[in-house]
């Protein structure tokens, strides 16, 4: 089995190369504008494995990379909900028009199974929690959040109209080694800067359900493996969650500092966008047979425990 996988540079994309490597060939296609060589550079010389540096914007060069692939997984995305506030086409071009791009490769190239990236945000503000597969209307609070909601509807179009098989998945928030942004990435920034003061954007009351990156890579292939529906769709996620200010006090407990004092900036949310509790049923993916191994909580303390010995002393 040979595999693309775009944004395999990346965060979730390295962890899921790292286990797609040990099955069959790999060829990561990333432009490195989020990712970064070191995350894959453990692969480079080896026989079923490919790096090929490029931009999803490059027709030509998704065209070329499809050359006896026979599945896709498409992690390649804006990591940064927050970044399409002042750019407001950067989601539209890295996210809508790059997922079109592919999925017109894959035509050409007669490649029919593709698994997706997509995230809580396309639910908006739900009314509804935990959040159901079928919850609708869904309707994006942010820029990022259309864009996996296009992307979703391109990829089930494709399905229907060229015979292909697909699995999208809904992330709750990811986290663990070799994140690059984020909560816990950006309160170690802050900390680095100053050890006395921590400044939480919003009030610390918004909760949103945690998932180990792992575990995250887990649940996408055991989907590919025991989903076989043309269209397959699954939130990814745990039961529970945890709130910003937490979030915090779990940080400074491991680092460890003494009498950090937060510095709140208000308001229910910590950006335009972002949603203030978020919450996705897992319920659908539970009943198939993969379950989260650890709640928000856990899965929060060891990514902040892998986070401190990757970033703190840098």
């Amino acid at each position: 089995m040979k595999y693309l996988v775009t944004g395999g540079a990346g965060f979730i994309g390295s962890h899921l190369v790292d286990r797609l490597v040990e099955v069959g060939e790999v060829v990561v296609f990333d432009n490195l504008s989020s990712g970064k060589e070191k995350f894959i550079q453990h692969h480079f010389g080896k026989d079923n494995f490919e790096f090929i540096n490029a931009d999803l914007l490059d027709k030509d060069a998704v065209q070329a990379a499809m050359a006896g692939v026979d599945m896709v997984y498409h992690i390649a995305a804006n990591p940064d909900i927050r970044y399409g506030i002042e750019y407001t086409d950067v989601d539209l071009k890295q996210g809508t028009i790059a997922t079109y791009n592919v999925l017109e490769s894959m035509r050409l190239a007669g490649i029919g199974k593709i698994a997706f990236s997509s995230s809580s945000t396309i639910y908006g503000e739900p009314t509804e929690v935990p959040v159901p597969e079928d919850y609708g209307p869904s309707l994006p609070i942010s820029l990022y959040g259309a864009s996996k909601l296009a992307g979703e509807g391109l990829i089930s179009s494709f399905a229907s109209t060229f015979d292909m098989q697909v699995w999208i998945y809904r992330f709750a928030n990811i986290i663990g080694s070799r994140g690059t942004h984020g909560v816990i990435f950006d309160f170690i920034e802050k900390l680095k800067k100053n050890p006395a003061e921590l400044e939480i954007l919003g009030d610390g009351s918004q909760s949103k359900s945690y998932l180990l990156v792992q575990e995250c890579v887990d649940a996408m292939i055991f989907g590919v493996e025991n989903a076989d529906e043309n269209v397959n769709v699954f939130n990814l996620g745990c039961d529970d969650w945890i709130n910003v200010s937490r979030i915090a006090e779990v940080l400074v407990e491991e680092l460890p500092l003494d009498d950090v004092k937060f510095n709140y900036t208000g308001g229910d949310r910590g950006w335009k966008g972002d949603v203030p509790k978020i919450v996705l049923s897992a319920a659908k993916i539970n009943t198939l047979g993969w379950k989260a191994g650890h709640n928000s909580e856990e899965a929060m303390r060891k990514a902040v425990k892998v986070s401190i010995a990757e970033y703190w002393n840098q």
